[in-house]
């Protein structure tokens, strides 16, 4: 079986320590290529293996990439050229199938700038070429092992820029885009979908907004499996009973900005939720948080999102 390829997120952050404390359980160190920096993980190791659990560089399988000096928990250039080089020479493995899926750690975006490199995330870098992606997030509850499943329609963009952004063509094609996930990745048949409305109350017909009575009502008319739109502030109530109790709740959710996804997801799932891209030819998956600077070489990182990530690119791939 082909490895998994694993970046190292920022040197500067806590994914070298989420990284090793992952590979401590044997099974991800045997199926994880790390694309980073040897002798970041071994300081890493040096300054944290008396503090926690974690996996000895040295029984790792690494690609060793250059990495400027950099000073730890801030944002800066030479962590950032770092992150995305790991992160750029992932996916050449991937595509040429030398790995058979991408875990990716977590970036600073203000650093991926000040090194040049101007894109919103990491999610934008791997779907270049394929337009018709997605950034999905899905999380496992440990209380009822109900699956949280969650396509962004917008991703990365001021608020002000979402109405302007959004019509029944990008709805459509997010749509059409969650169903396959729904039904090729998770095996679903017919699988049952909830949409939310853009404006308080769904737009309160029209009254608080026009957007679901011009085009996103007549457009839902079209999926005869889909809920919607749900007014926003009641749209997750049934997820929240599923995520801890047995009770029925929609196969998947297409949220039509960034934080109408996922401020209810981190709010209850934040150490299980897992960031997929979806629609590429190859799986990724990441992490739900970020490079967290405020608790770097402390020690108490979680690797919680990181061990899920993996354990759904593994199943995935």
């Amino acid at each position: 079986m082909k490895p998994l390829a694993l970046t190292l997120g920022d040197p500067a952050g806590i994914g070298p320590e989420i990284v090793l404390k992952a590979l401590a359980v044997p099974v991800w160190r045997e199926r994880c290529l790390v694309f980073g920096n040897k002798e970041v993980l071994q300081e890493t190791y040096q300054q944290l293996k008396n503090r926690a659990v974690l996996a000895d560089p040295d029984t790792l399988t690494i690609i060793d990439l250059p990495t400027p000096a950099f000073i730890p928990a801030q944002n800066q250039a030479s962590s950032g050229a770092a992150s995305f080089n790991y992160l750029s020479t992932a996916i050449t493995a991937t595509r040429q199938g030398e790995t058979r899926a991408i875990v990716t750690g977590p970036i600073s975006k203000t650093a991926w700038h000040q090194a040049g490199h101007i894109y919103p995330g990491q999610t934008e870098v791997l779907a270049q070429g394929y337009p018709d992606y997605g950034m999905f997030f899905v999380a496992r509850s440990p209380h009822t092992g109900w699956c949280w499943r969650v396509l962004l329609a917008t991703t990365h963009l001021p608020l002000a820029q979402v109405p302007l952004v959004l019509n029944a063509g990008l709805v459509r094609q997010k749509l059409d885009l969650l169903t396959r996930t729904l039904t090729k990745i998770f095996k679903l048949v017919e699988p049952r979908i909830s949409v939310p409305g853009l404006n308080p109350h769904s737009g309160e017909g029209g009254q608080l907004g026009r957007e679901e009575q011009d085009w996103l009502i007549p457009l839902l008319q079209d999926y005869p499996l889909v809920e919607g739109p749900v007014p926003p502030d009641t749209l997750w109530v049934k997820a929240g009973r599923a995520w801890f109790e047995s009770v029925p709740a929609p196969d998947g959710y297409l949220a039509l900005y960034h934080d109408q996804g996922l401020i209810p997801l981190k709010l209850l799932a934040f150490d299980q939720a897992v960031n997929m891209t979806v629609g590429l030819p190859f799986l990724r998956t990441s992490p739900d948080h970020g490079t967290a600077f405020d608790i770097v070489g402390q020690g108490v990182a979680r690797a919680d999102s990181l061990l899920e990530a993996l354990f759904w690119a593994d199943q995935w791939s």
